[in-house]
């Protein structure tokens, strides 16, 4: 069979996971074929593949608004006969709210004649928030590791489950969908630092194509999605995200180490992280 992904990341944390589940089904005969999603790319006809996966971070409990503005332009397919997709998607923390970032995928996939049959969630550190540790983000890591074997038989046989989607969580996700009118004014007024050295990073990176370096300095025009790829990876940490600066985050995560012991979950969110940490060691335990 073959697979194309399309995956929007702008820090890798995504494109880490997708990558990896692409190797699973590699590994079971299958093809794959990825590609990012970008203002600058291109791509091929989704219909032309048996399966399609469509990766993105969850932002505010709602997909990016350029994942959704793909979606849109997908060429319509069969109703009757719907081409099957899945969504697989990274969050920072394990609540069950993260799940309604798949109800406008869905709606707009049926539309235009695709079917969501099956959700994958897995939690990957902040880009923004605050940082977690090392430790955790070396748990998080192997967490994912360990879950997606599994995910790649149910995607090769054709199975799947949808998330349920109540109306607290509908209700939430509605309410932070502001995210897609705000971010494009709050990224026009990110700025560098003195400490900016000009090299460019942050206009390569840029999904969005949102950054032009102009005088040795980056510019930011007004298509900014909050992906935080040019603060989280400038070599520097020269980059000021307006009102968001408190949250900023900077530097990659190494994913190696020892991980994080359950005393050592930060106190945000502890007891979710640590039933998520369990939930997927239990699995492996009893392969």
């Amino acid at each position: 069979m073959r697979f194309a992904f399309f995956v929007f990341s702008g820090t890798g944390n995504t494109r880490r996971v997708c990558s990896r589940l692409a190797e699973e089904l590699e590994a079971r005969g299958h093809e794959t074929e990825t590609y990012p999603i970008r203002t600058d790319s291109t791509y091929p006809d989704p219909r032309a593949y048996d399966t399609v996966l469509i990766g993105y971070p969850v932002h505010a409990f709602n997909a990016p608004a350029a994942v959704l503005k793909f979606l849109k332009k997908f060429p319509k397919a069969d109703k009757k006969n719907p081409k099957p997709v899945y969504l697989v998607r990274t969050s920072g923390e394990p609540l069950k709210l993260n799940d309604a970032s798949a109800i406008t995928p869905r709606r707009i996939l049926k539309h235009r004649g695709y079917r969501v049959r099956g959700e994958y969630r897995y939690v990957m550190p902040y880009n923004i928030i605050f940082r977690h540790s090392e430790k955790m983000a070396v748990r998080m890591w192997r967490a994912a590791e360990t879950q997606l074997p599994a995910a790649a038989d149910e995607i090769a046989a054709g199975g799947g489950t949808r998330r349920g989607v109540n109306v607290l969580k509908r209700s939430v996700a509605f309410a932070l969908r502001i995210e897609h009118t705000a971010m494009p004014a709050l990224g026009h007024h990110f700025k560098a630092t003195d400490k900016c050295v000009g090299c460019g990073v942050c206009a390569k990176i840029c999904p969005q194509g949102n950054i032009e370096m102009v005088n040795g300095k980056p510019k930011f025009k007004r298509s900014c999605v909050g992906c935080m790829g040019c603060a989280f990876s400038c070599p520097e940490d020269a980059l000021k995200i307006s009102l968001l600066n408190g949250w900023r985050v900077n530097g990659k995560y190494a994913f190696e180490g020892e991980p994080a012991e359950d005393g050592e979950v930060q106190r945000y969110c502890r007891k979710s992280y640590i039933r998520y940490f369990h939930s997927a060691e239990d699995g492996e335990k009893k392969k």
